[in-house]
Parts: C-alpha cells; sequence; structure tokens
C-alpha cells in the first residue's frame, strides 16, 4: 500500500502547500486551503502515467529533444456539434466544426444557468448526425434525464444515458459503449472507490479529472465536464481543474432572464475572443445567430443610459450601458458595477471630474450593462462617460445616438480597433449619429459619425 502524506491544496489556484495557511501565498485568497492524502512520489508518478500512457510511450521510443521546425504538425479533424454558436466558442472553422477529438472541455457557470440542458441539446445533434455519445448523469436518474430529453425534444437513437457516480464503472461503460464523445454532468459527484475522500473534495476532483485527462488523449474520445459553482463564488472545482483541460467555456448571464452567453476562457484548439448567444425557451436553449442588436432591443433614450458597439470575437454587439447617481456621503461614496470592470469606473469617474468639470465626489454611482453581458474592452469608456454625466445632469441623449471610444486620462478620445466594423454595425440597426474618435472615415447612408478628441466635446451632446 502506497503510503500518503498530508498536503494542503487550494481550491482557488490548485498550489500545494505543506502546512494549512489562512491566506494561500501563491494566489492570495483567504480560507480556500484543504486538506488532502497525497501519495508518495512513486506512486504518484506510477497513477500519473496509467496503462494507456505507457504504451504510447513504448511504442513512440525514447523522447528526444527536436527543432520546433522538424516537429510533425497534427491535423485535428473536428466534429460539428449541430449548435453553431457553440461550435464557434469551441473555436470551429469556417465549416461550422468545434470538437477536437481527445480533448477535454470544462463547462462551468451558475447553478441553473443551462449547462446541462446545453450539452443535452449538443449530444442529441451529435448522436442525430450518426455518432455515439455517452451522457453520464451523476445528479439525476436516467428517468429523470429521459423526461428533460423529451422536454427538449432529444431522442437520438445513438445517445446512450449511464447514471452512475463510480468512476471505475464509467470508464468501463465507456470501453464497451465506444462513443465519440463523453459528458460528464457533473464532475463534483464523480468519485474513486480506492481514495479515502468524499466526492466533491479536492482530491477527488483532481484525480478524477487526470482520469478522465488520459482517457480522452489515449482513446481519442472528447470529453465535456460540466463543473458547478456556488452562490458564495468559490467553484468548487473548476477553478482547480482548469490547468488540466483543453477548453474552459463558462455561462454568463442571470438565470432569470432569457439571454445567455457562452464565453472560452482558454481554449488550446482555439480563440478565446468568441462569444456563444442563446436565448432560454420552454424547449430549451435557442441559439441567436445575429444578436447584433439583442442586447440593445429594448434601448430607449432615457437619462442614464447609452449604446456601444462591443467588439466580441469576429462579431459587433451593441450593449447598452446604464448609470444611476446619487447623493451619497463625500468620503465614503458607493462605487457599484454589473458586468463592468470596478477599476475602469473609478478612472473614469476620476476623469469626469477633473477634465469634465462634474462633481462626482459625493454622490454613489451605479453601472450596470443590460443583458448580462460582460464589457472588458476600453472601447466602452465614453459610453459609460456619457451614462454617467447624462444620469448626474439629468439629461438624455438624443434618439438614435450611440458612442464608441477610449478616454485617456487626459480626457482625449482615442481611437479603437475595429472602428470602421462599429459604425457600420450601428448605423445598420438604425442608429444616425455615432459618437466616435476622430476619423477620416467615410460615414454609412444615413448615418452622421460626430468625431470628437476630448471628453468635453461629447459631453456637449447631453447639455
Amino acid at each position: 500500500m502506497a503510503r500518503t502524506t498530508r498536503r494542503f491544496i487550494c481550491r482557488s489556484c490548485g498550489g500545494v502547500q505543506p502546512k494549512w495557511l489562512g491566506k494561500c501565498p501563491d494566489c492570495g485568497q483567504w480560507n480556500t486551503l484543504e486538506e488532502y492524502a497525497a501519495p508518495d512520489a512513486s506512486a504518484q508518478r506510477d497513477d500519473h502515467r496509467g496503462a494507456g500512457a505507457t504504451a504510447l510511450a513504448t511504442a513512440s521510443g525514447p523522447v528526444q529533444a527536436l527543432p520546433i521546425t522538424q516537429v510533425e504538425e497534427l491535423q485535428h479533424q473536428r466534429w460539428a456539434t449541430g449548435i453553431g454558436e457553440l461550435d464557434r466558442v469551441l473555436g470551429g472553422s469556417a465549416d461550422g466544426k468545434g470538437v477536437v477529438p481527445g480533448s477535454v472541455v470544462l463547462l462551468g457557470g451558475d447553478p441553473g444557468i443551462g449547462k446541462s440542458t446545453l450539452l443535452l441539446q449538443a449530444a442529441d445533434k451529435l448522436a442525430g448526425s450518426g455518432s455515439r455519445v455517452l451522457y453520464v448523469t451523476s445528479e439525476e436518474s436516467a428517468a429523470q434525464t429521459r423526461l428533460r430529453a423529451r422536454r427538449l425534444g432529444a431522442g437520438a437513437d445513438q445517445l446512450y444515458v449511464l447514471a452512475d457516480t463510480n468512476l471505475a464503472r464509467i470508464v468501463e461503460q465507456v470501453r464497451r459503449v465506444e462513443p465519440l464523445v463523453v459528458i460528464i454532468d457533473s464532475i463534483q459527484m464523480i468519485y474513486k472507490g480506492d481514495i479515502p475522500a468524499a466526492p466533491g473534495s479536492v482530491t477527488q476532483l483532481r484525480t478524477c479529472c487526470q482520469e478522465l485527462v488520459y482517457l480522452a488523449k489515449v482513446s481519442g474520445v472528447a470529453v465535456f465536464l460540466v463543473g458547478h459553482v456556488t452562490k458564495e463564488g468559490q467553484l468548487a472545482g473548476p477553478r482547480l481543474l482548469e490547468h488540466m483541460v483543453d477548453t474552459v467555456l463558462y455561462f454568463e448571464g442571470d438565470r432569470y432572464h432569457n439571454h445567455r452567453i457562452v464565453r472560452a476562457i482558454k481554449n488550446r484548439f482555439g480563440t478565446t475572443l468568441e462569444v456563444g448567444l442563446f436565448e432560454m425557451g420552454d424547449a430549451g436553449l435557442r441559439e441567436v445567430s445575429n444578436g447584433s442588436g439583442l442586447l440593445a432591443a429594448e434601448y430607449h433614450p432615457m437619462a442614464g443610459s447609452c449604446v456601444c458597439p462591443v467588439m466580441q470575437g469576429t462579431r459587433c454587439l451593441l450593449v447598452e450601458v446604464q448609470a444611476l447617481t446619487a447623493t451619497g456621503f463625500l468620503g465614503a461614496a458607493k462605487r457599484k458595477v454589473s458586468g463592468v470592470d470596478a477599476n475602469r469606473l473609478a478612472l473614469l469617474i476620476a476623469v469626469l471630474e477633473k477634465r469634465g468639470g462634474l462633481r462626482l465626489a459625493d454622490q454613489d454611482v451605479f453601472v450596470s450593462s443590460v443583458g448580462g453581458m460582460k464589457i472588458v474592452e476600453p472601447a466602452c469608456d465614453l459610453a459609460l462617460a456619457m451614462a454617467i454625466a447624462g444620469a448626474h445632469l439629468n439629461r438624455q441623449l438624443p434618439p438614435g445616438v450611440a458612442a464608441v471610444g477610449e478616454i485617456g486620462l487626459g480626457g482625449e478620445v482615442r481611437t479603437v480597433q475595429g472602428l470602421g466594423q462599429r459604425i457600420t454595425e450601428a448605423a445598420r440597426l438604425g442608429f444616425q449619429q455615432i459618437i466616435a474618435p476622430q476619423t477620416k472615415m467615410k460615414a454609412p447612408p444615413g448615418c452622421e459619425v460626430l468625431g470628437v478628441r476630448h471628453l468635453t466635446q461629447a459631453l456637449e451632446v447631453l447639455r
């Protein structure tokens, strides 16, 4: 029997420490270290290689270092899931194929956001095309999964369902069924019998994920893992597993609203800039292939609101940002955000005070992006500043006006990437005037580009 050593692992970053500490020295998070039993070095090496990995190493011969120009390139043949928006996020090419054989994909998100629904729909599409898919449910019975599949209209003959939580039995069923894709819903409930730890613990999660990764690499089966997020924001597994898997997808959006956004934050086989747009309905998730104006579909001009064309990969989305200011206390003013970077908001408030002449030091400022879209690019600075100024001055932008541009510390409005595509898309959706950095590009028919060099020029539209 292999000796075990007590170690403490961080559930946030995965760092291993020899003793318990209140604060993880690697990521700086508090109260994230959990105790687990680590086998000795020799047993760990033998366990990590596995029979399949050893066979591959023996077949390929001794490992040698080669110049990178002499390394043989691998041509990945992708499989289409049948859901175009999911294939887009997975990094598919123009032919729409997204799943790479032997890859491991982790799908995380809040409870009830639609992770199981999306994967069950994708499994049915794959099975309907003739590919064998194994859907492993560890939280529901097979009968419950059948009822959910009936509600979603799924019922392909090549879709196999297994209700089990034991990793050894799951691997055995994978060997017998020989599926093209395996879906584990969810990884928190899977356990390995010879490990003295409860399902969902750090030890079980790390070991089970390693076994599934080796299974995917040796057999060529694509594995999808579902990871849950707790209400406290502690990802009970996904953040720890992000370093092991090939692709990490996250569901964004409010489960009490219809709009859903799938974003890739890690992808070894494609870009992390693309997003997938979905709309939740009675029959499951419906992909939104042309969602340019989806997040600003209900936009009505009012004080503290502005629309900005935001780039997400190769597509341009029009997002409405809203702001609200209220009288607070000097030195203790609140700054609350939803979908926007809080540090960027603090910077814009300082610029509006110093360069724009607005007194916001004693004002509580609340900012939100409509539809649950998270905006991370600085191209939304000008629209955000216009919304804050409009809420503070209680004045609204004229109808049909959008804004885009980056704001510097001196109040200057700088150009952004893809400005022409942003203006064209806004004009296509009916915006007649675009407040943007100075540009020489020709405005589309029926649209006027109001070029500004400084923040104060843009604020004149409100005044």
